[in-house]
């Protein structure tokens, strides 16, 4: 019998770091993003986290979807094309966005 879960789901993980002049036009943008991704139908958490270390914030996203259609899904969204559309500039770097499959995951 296979260690592999039957229902493999994937997981993103992304970190965005604002300009400090930013801050609040990409959490705004991002809360707006985030509600409109949570109406997916394959997107099963979308959540936005913030942290501030010496003066630098943050914001972390973690996402679960059913599978990688449902995550290109979201990334052909018009809400996610649009976000980036309009926030893209205000990053201090590129995001690091990780994709991940489930090995050992409690579902609950």
């Amino acid at each position: 019998m296979s260690n592999q879960s039957v229902n493999t789901f994937i997981t993103v993980q992304a970190i965005i770091v604002p300009r400090p002049e930013h801050v609040q036009d990409v959490e705004r943008e991002m809360r707006a993003l985030v509600a409109a991704s949570r109406q997916e139908k394959d997107c099963l958490i979308y959540d936005l986290l913030r942290d501030e270390q010496n003066g630098t914030v943050r914001f972390h996203v973690q996402e679960r979807y059913r599978d990688m259609d449902a995550v290109q899904a979201h990334r052909d969204s018009e809400h996610y094309r649009a976000y980036r559309a309009r926030a893209g500039e205000w990053f201090q770097s590129a995001p690091q966005v990780t994709v991940l499959s489930d090995v050992d995951v409690i579902q609950k």
